[in-house]
């Protein structure tokens, strides 16, 4: 099932055509406006990409920003996101049934926004932002992403985590099975590219299990195209199947927080819920001899979001004992960027693969 589409009913809206600048319009959403574009497509987007440079400029570094307390740091640097996309959100454009956009220059967006949002049977407004990330990511879905270990591309459906950050990918591939493992759990497949990974290891039987109607679409989507779908079942389910399993591997949400989309929600998991629930709940599922992987950031210690320990207390209050773990560095850009706000927990950031067994 697909998202709902983003419409909104804007407070405080003004038609705005081609000439409108970046200054007026930043002025104007500041004050709590919104623009309702009737000019030219490739305009638009030029207005919005000097809003966000506006945006970030205006950000400037505060005088206590190098003795703030990490913790505090990464909450001032997620209110500002989400003020900055806010005001990104309040550049509109008119979008009819089935979504058709009649601004000059407008490209065909109806087959990208198809894919990402319900049918649209009215006209409505939708900020323009939404659409360019709906159209960015079916171009992304069409191309695919190329996954050691898998023979065909990966495509991911908006709305489902995209494996662009793969050292993780890197850990699953090289960390030794449990021996004379048969039957893997993947909890939260999202594109089902761990489930696919571990058939691709010898792994004869995989479930790989989601809660999002979009992510197991993806993943049975994936799976098929991978040739793989006579030994991964996908099943919809919110818990643990009534099944044990040599070899259970969860990939959860890494930073405690409240995601404010659905597309934040495979970054931001609420106190830990999806995290506890994993570990108090492995136990009973594992066979004689079985593991559980967990394969986690820590960025949330290095910004005091977690205590140190936490991982491994839950896991024993769940039954467990830790019996090895594996760390690979992270190659994203944001570890050598030394204006990032957050760049100082970025730069002793492990990825880290948890095995647990039964105590």
């Amino acid at each position: 099932m697909p998202l709902p589409a983003p419409t909104v009913l804007p407070k405080k809206p003004q038609v705005a055509h081609d000439g409108y600048g970046a200054d007026d319009a930043f002025t104007w959403f500041s004050q709590g406006g919104s623009l309702v574009w009737e000019g030219d497509y490739h305009q638009a987007r030029q207005l919005l990409a000097a809003l966000a440079k506006r945006i970030d400029k205006r950000r400037k570094p505060k005088a206590d920003d190098a003795v703030m307390p990490p913790k505090e740091a990464f909450n001032r640097y997620r209110q500002a996101q989400s003020r900055r996309t806010e005001l990104l959100n309040r550049l509109l454009v008119p979008v009819g049934p089935g979504y058709t956009l009649s601004l000059r220059r407008a490209p065909d967006i109806a087959e990208a926004c198809h894919a990402a949002f319900e049918p649209l049977s009215h006209d409505a407004l939708i900020p323009l932002r939404q659409i360019l990330g709906a159209v960015s990511a079916y171009e992304w879905r069409k191309k695919g992403v190329a996954i050691d270990g898998l023979p065909e591309p990966l495509h991911v459906h908006y709305g489902v985590f995209s494996p662009i950050r793969g050292e993780y990918l890197d850990l699953i591939r090289a960390t030794p099975l449990p021996k004379g493992a048969h039957h893997a759990l993947d909890l939260g497949t999202g594109s089902g590219v761990i489930a696919m990974l571990l058939a691709q290891r010898g792994i004869e039987h995989v479930d790989a299990t989601d809660n999002n109607p979009v992510a197991l679409a993806c993943a049975a989507e994936n799976i098929q195209r991978q040739g793989l779908a006579g030994r991964i079942n996908v099943m919809a389910c919110e818990g643990y199947p009534e099944n044990t399993y040599d070899l259970i591997v969860c990939n959860p949400p890494w930073l405690p927080g409240r995601p404010t989309s659905a597309l934040e929600t495979a970054v931001y998991d609420p106190d830990s819920q999806m995290l506890k629930w994993f570990l108090q709940g492995l136990a009973p599922h594992l066979a004689p001899n079985g593991e559980g992987w967990l394969i986690m950031s820590d960025l949330a210690e290095h910004l005091g979001l977690r205590e140190p320990d936490a991982i491994e207390q839950w896991a024993a209050t769940g039954g467990l004992v830790v019996t090895a773990h594996h760390d690979i560095r992270p190659r994203h850009p944001k570890t050598l960027d030394t204006t990032d706000a957050l760049h100082a927990a970025r730069a002793k950031e492990v990825t880290r693969l948890w095995r647990f067994r039964i105590a």
